[in-house]
């Protein structure tokens, strides 16, 4: 969209590391936008805010859009459905102290994350993008739920589409942009 943003990077979980943050965020969750008055903390949430306050931008959809129902599923399906249970599976392999981790919600919740991508690998049969045969924020939500599967040894178990989708949208000039800002 191009617009101008001030990224801050903090060591997870923010709520112990930075002074002041429970203040910004009283959940004490990653991520949280400021946009003037509006502060928010859901990812979907965030993507659908920037195209509807700041758009129209070919990322987003409107209600006139004959795929807006299945645009939304995909925006929300990405946190509540795709994300949730890997949290389980971060907090379990590499939050919690040894003592306290617990395998079988590691094995539980992986696999409830794998079988939820079903609906994913059927949706990208044949196509290149999940709605409207474009790039919307859906893939941006649904691509980064499928590259944290990464980041936790999921994505050994995924399926061709699943793969293919994912790689593809990793060589999007964008997603490269966003891994450099947050190296600095």
């Amino acid at each position: 969209m191009g617009l101008d943003y001030e990224l801050v990077n903090m060591d997870f979980p923010p709520r112990f590391t930075y002074e002041g943050y429970l203040d910004i965020n009283p959940m004490g969750t990653v991520p949280t936008f400021i946009d003037g008055n509006s502060t928010l903390t859901e990812s979907a949430g965030i993507c659908q805010y920037l195209v509807e306050k700041y758009g129209p931008t070919d990322i987003g959809m409107t209600i006139d859009d004959a795929e807006y129902g299945e645009y939304l599923n995909w925006i929300h399906r990405s946190d509540a459905t795709l994300t949730f249970p890997q949290t389980l599976v971060l907090r379990y392999t590499r939050l919690e102290p040894e003592e306290r981790r617990i395998p079988q919600v590691v094995d539980d919740y992986s696999q409830w994350y794998l079988s939820r991508l079903r609906a994913v690998e059927m949706a990208l049969e044949g196509k290149e993008f999940l709605c409207a045969n474009r790039f919307t924020i859906a893939d941006i939500t649904v691509a980064y739920a499928l590259f944290l599967g990464v980041s936790l040894g999921l994505s050994e178990r995924y399926k061709p589409n699943c793969k293919r989708y994912l790689a593809s949208m990793m060589e999007r000039p964008g997603w490269k942009r966003a891994q450099e800002k947050q190296k600095t």
